[in-house]
């Protein structure tokens, strides 16, 4: 009797997963593994909207394998003890994994093949799992990534991809072989209140909703701040309870110029994997050589907690902050308002932000979250790094009705449209009855001082 273990990682799905099957089809029985890595707890990464969503994961995962017979092994410790002590213990001669791009993947990678390979145990790490198109696929002439998206995304709508597979039907678990028990969320405290459900099939069920009734306007809808016309894959796609192939291949049949463009953002999660493929240290490190003398934390302290509480006195800001405690979620658009606020209008640090939202985002995914944040600050892979979204303007663009800030921002909410993104300019009268706070900094005086830092007077 042949064995094989699969160390499931951000891949928490039975369907279209590469691993599985490869093990399959190489052994008599298969042991599906999770390992509960005190380092993630250590680098601060195991926090609770995170834990709780991966709990969910887990036991939806444990709950399909066991239809088909198996069952998660779940293991605490340090990855490469208890994936060799899982092996021995079924005498398996291969382990299966998906690929990751971050430095703590890359790093578990090359310990798991030098630690397994001193013991005969093959490591088999496969490419396309995490993401459409593998990281390393696509390289541009004399570079070793691409710094630029459209000529990625142009070589990347190209590619073909591979055939999306279906779930197992059967899965053959070693009895011997056993694990700890799985965790629950109800064991967690500190979770955002609107909190969404994980697992696989909350994400598929999600899915074919949003392939029915949603990815026709996403084209003309996902800046849409008050209609919120966005997919909410993201968290799935972070913790890999969704195919990124199966969700390309699923669209383009779907067709239509919006499934086109929900396409694109799958390619740009892709594009930001391949850079930290090349360049693991972008995710602490600017990922552009600066001069940025970003204000100290003591100077801006006031600032940031204004920032992280909701009360900058930027409606448009303060919703979307507010919406991350209360989701664990933020819209794109705002992401990327809040980013460009804290490091070019406050000229606050990008880790800073970043950090925050690792804190709170259920898709906190090192990848995206740290590139954005780059791209945001004008240190990452913006090719215009100097740009600065306004609050009021892209309040009145994105939310020209204040449906989105009237949501998050009750203190808001009998104002009318003309004054909701620039509650300041109300009558003095009007003004004075907001339990609302006056703006932490003058639009024009933020954008002087980035300019000045910037050396672009």
């Amino acid at each position: 009797m042949t064995a094989a273990v699969v160390l499931f990682t951000s891949d928490l799905r039975l369907h279209d997963h590469p691993p599985l099957r490869a093990a399959l089809a190489a052994a008599d029985e298969v042991v599906p593994l999770f390992v509960r890595d005190p380092g993630i707890h250590a680098a601060g990464f195991d926090v609770p909207n995170r834990a709780a969503f991966l709990a969910d994961c887990l036991a939806d995962l444990d709950a399909g394998l066991r239809r088909r017979g198996g069952r998660l092994v779940v293991r605490d410790g340090p990855v490469v003890r208890e994936v060799a002590a899982v092996a021995e213990e079924c005498g398996a001669g291969q382990v299966h994994l998906a690929a990751g791009v971050t430095g703590y993947a890359q790093r578990r990678e090359r310990r798991l093949r030098e630690h397994l390979g001193g013991r005969g145990v093959d490591l088999r790490v496969h490419d396309a799992v995490i993401t459409a198109v593998a990281p390393g696929a696509l390289v541009p002439s004399g570079a070793d990534h691409y710094a630029v998206f459209t000529p990625y995304f142009r070589r990347w709508s190209t590619e073909r991809l591979r055939e999306a597979r279906p779930a197992p039907r059967t899965v053959r678990v070693p009895e011997a072989v056993r694990g700890a028990p799985l965790p629950a969320r109800d064991d967690l405290s500190g979770l955002s209140p609107a909190l969404p459900a994980g697992g696989e099939k909350a994400g598929r069920e999600r899915l074919s909703r949003w392939l029915r009734s949603g990815v026709a306007a996403y084209e003309d809808r996902h800046d849409d701040l008050g209609g919120d016309g966005t997919s909410r894959l993201s968290p799935h796609l972070h913790f890999g309870t969704l195919s990124p192939v199966e969700l390309v291949r699923r669209a383009r049949e779907h067709g239509g110029a919006g499934a086109e463009a929900f396409v694109r953002q799958l390619c740009w999660r892709d594009f930001h994997h391949q850079v930290l493929a090349a360049r693991p240290d972008a995710s602490v490190r600017d990922y552009r050589t600066r001069d940025d003398h970003w204000r100290g934390l003591d100077e801006a302290a006031g600032d940031v907690a204004a920032w992280r509480e909701g009360r900058t006195g930027y409606p448009l800001v303060d919703a979307a902050m507010r919406q991350l405690r209360h989701e664990g979620w933020m819209h794109n658009r705002a992401r990327l308002l809040v980013a460009s606020f804290l490091t070019k209008t406050l000229y606050v640090d990008w880790r800073t932000g970043a950090r925050h939202f690792l804190d709170l985002l259920v898709d906190g995914d090192v990848v995206n979250n740290q590139l954005n944040w780059q791209w945001a600050a004008g240190t990452g892979t913006d090719t215009r790094p100097h740009r600065v979204l306004n609050p009021v303007v892209q309040g009145k663009r994105y939310d020209p009705d204040g449906t989105y800030v009237r949501r998050w921002v009750p203190e808001l909410r009998d104002v009318e449209a003309r004054f909701v993104h620039e509650p300041w300019r109300l009558p003095e009268e009007r003004r004075a009855g907001l339990a609302y706070p006056h703006p932490v900094v003058d639009l024009a005086e933020g954008l002087a001082r980035f300019k000045h830092a910037r050396g672009r007077d």
